[in-house]
């Protein structure tokens, strides 16, 4: 089965800025590589074949390092002209892949992808799917709640202590949002999926492995230990 993944790179990474200040959040170096390239050997060991990179800010920095290929991934890029938001980029980029189902990744973010189990998970009810993992304190990303293995919404943030979130990371159809009226520029979590959960649930999915977002700097420096070397179980 072919597999198509689509990662979200064109944020501009403000909350990074006092440590890396020159090239895009996902180009930043983690354990001496673009944080990109590790997501990208990732999707190789998991035998992804066709990758939509989503560019915005500074477009060029990733387009010129990576170009049309990257080990045995083929690369294709959907540039914004202006910001669209992850809901607009997404939005956007979904045309372009190769099949379905699509895996969503955001560029700023690791997760270890269990795709043959989210696979499995998409070929049995063929419906959105929603990556979520338990971590220690929930705080920083919001809790999401969940009814019969079904994700049904997002707790504020304003809660803390152990729980599940987001790791930002889906399966999609490639005509997801054929048929919905949203605005150019939209935040694919905030103005779509906190409204849409109720009415149209995702499937949801446990990770166990590891998961790092690079958003800001504390955990920017965590990333550098955490991807120093590859994860023994990813290697072909």
């Amino acid at each position: 089965m072919t597999r198509t993944a689509l990662i979200l790179a064109g944020g501009f990474g403000n909350r990074l800025r006092s440590i890396v200040s020159d090239v895009p959040k996902p180009m930043a170096s983690v354990a001496g590589r673009p944080f990109l390239s590790h997501i990208l050997d990732l999707l190789c060991r998991q035998c992804f074949t066709h990758v939509v990179i989503s560019v915005g800010y500074k477009s060029h920095v990733i387009a010129s390092h990576f170009g049309s290929s990257y080990r045995t991934l083929q690369l294709s890029y959907c540039a914004e002209d202006s910001p669209l938001g992850t809901g607009g980029a997404l939005r956007l980029a979904l045309p372009l892949c190769q099949s379905d189902p699509v895996f969503v990744l955001n560029g700023d973010t690791f997760v270890d992808l269990e795709s043959d189990a989210l696979t499995a998970l998409w070929l049995r009810f063929k419906q959105p799917v929603l990556v979520g993992r338990c971590v220690e304190d929930v705080s920083r990303y919001g809790a999401i709640s969940t009814r019969d293995n079904m994700v049904i919404g997002f707790k504020e943030k304003t809660e803390s202590g152990p729980g599940l979130i987001n790791v930002g990371c889906y399966v999609l159809p490639r005509n997801f949002f054929d048929g919905h009226v949203l605005p150019s520029v939209f935040s694919f979590e905030n103005d779509y999926l906190c409204h849409s959960l109720p009415n149209r649930p995702f499937h949801l999915y446990t990770l166990e492995g590891r998961f790092i977002d690079i958003g800001i700097p504390a955990d920017y420096l965590r990333a550098q230990q955490l991807l120093a070397s590859p994860c023994d179980r990813c290697i072909p």
